[in-house]
């Protein structure tokens, strides 16, 4: 889930606690085995109680585009890797079950991110910017 933020701000990200996260263009990787329609569509509820540490940080920030990829295997830690060896994270975040420092990374180019990520993936992906919900600066659908 690709993800931008228009001004640096501290989040509180539940036990985690409070986060400062910088004005970025963030890359959240996440996994939704045998579940991804209502996974996305609980993390794109304008207003939801957090579950997940990135429901904290999208109740602050506005989704611009989705990148899935369809796979019987998780492979979202192999995603984080890659990204972890291009740009900054924010340490133990949405990583509570795996091994990974993160799975939350960070840049200034929303191409190079983006870029990044689908060249890590190297198989087919399919992005999604049709979105439903509401952006804080303008409607964009997902």
């Amino acid at each position: 889930m690709l993800v931008r933020l228009a001004t640096g701000k501290d989040i509180h990200i539940g036990k985690l606690g409070y986060i400062h996260f910088p004005k970025a263009f963030y890359a959240y990787v996440g996994s939704a085995m045998n579940g991804f329609r209502a996974r996305l569509a609980h993390h794109l509820k304008e207003a939801k109680k957090p579950h997940w540490h990135v429901d904290y940080l999208l109740n602050e920030a506005d989704v611009w585009e989705i990148i899935l990829y369809p796979s019987k295997q998780r492979e979202e830690c192999v995603l984080a890797q890659a990204l972890a060896k291009g740009f900054q994270s924010i340490p133990g975040f949405g990583s509570s079950d795996c091994k990974c420092n993160s799975h939350l990374y960070f840049g200034d180019s929303e191409n190079s991110i983006k870029e990044k990520a689908i060249q890590a993936l190297g198989k087919a992906v399919i992005t999604c910017r049709s979105y439903q919900r509401r952006s804080r600066e303008n409607d964009i659908r997902i």
